[in-house]
């Protein structure tokens, strides 16, 4: 556990050291979709690659949308303009969201065995990580939601972005409520309480 928090804090002090990164490969990174960029899936999803994009995304969220010449669909009136942008917001959080459940995922307990008494605090501190990564998803899926709604407005009916129609598909689905993350992660936290109260309960006598 503490070699997992050093690592998280060289990673912090990194990612601070460049700031928000304005240049990197020879340009200046200060858009939304330059920041988008940055963001990749890795082959393993440990804390570290997790935490980087992350922060990527969360810059992404914070900087200003490109020209509509450099947007990631092609763009012929302020209708379209529009609408891209609440999709590109609404997906900004999901992917956010997803993020934050790897890293939880690293460190919540789904059962809490008669065996684990001797590591009680530790597991109790897992909980507690995977709690707070749980809970920064759950922050970002309101606005997730508000995004999708908006992108949905009758005035975008028939707008189809090309390049980005599966974001278009995830806006759908969170109308429908096939995509729920708020439900997803409050029942991760209702079991992650359970797990916590039969750690708690546990002494001397339970191993």
């Amino acid at each position: 556990m503490k070699n997992i928090k050093g690592r998280a804090k060289i990673l912090a002090a990194v990612l601070l050291l460049f700031g928000n990164c304005r240049w990197l490969n020879g340009y200046i990174v200060e858009y939304k979709e330059q920041f988008f960029r940055l963001y990749r899936l890795h082959y393993t999803l440990d804390p570290d690659n997790t935490m980087e994009n992350i922060y990527w995304l969360e810059q992404a969220l914070k900087a200003d949308f490109a020209n509509p010449l450099h947007a990631l669909t092609r763009i012929e009136d302020k209708t379209q303009w529009e609408k891209y942008r609440y999709l590109f917001m609404m997906h900004l959080n999901l992917k956010i969201i997803e993020q934050y459940i790897f890293l939880g995922n690293k460190w919540n307990k789904r059962n809490a065995y008669f065996f684990n008494a001797p590591w009680k605090e530790q597991n109790l501190e897992s909980l507690a990580i995977a709690e707070n990564c749980f809970k920064a998803a759950l922050y970002y899926w309101k606005d997730a939601a508000e995004w999708a709604a908006k992108a949905l407005d009758r005035r975008f009916r028939f707008i189809d972005l090309e390049h980005i129609q599966y974001w278009q598909d995830e806006a759908a689905r969170i109308e429908r409520k096939s995509l729920d993350y708020g439900k997803t992660i409050n029942r991760e936290l209702l079991l992650l309480q359970k797990v916590r109260e039969t750690f708690e309960a546990m002494d001397e006598n339970t191993y």
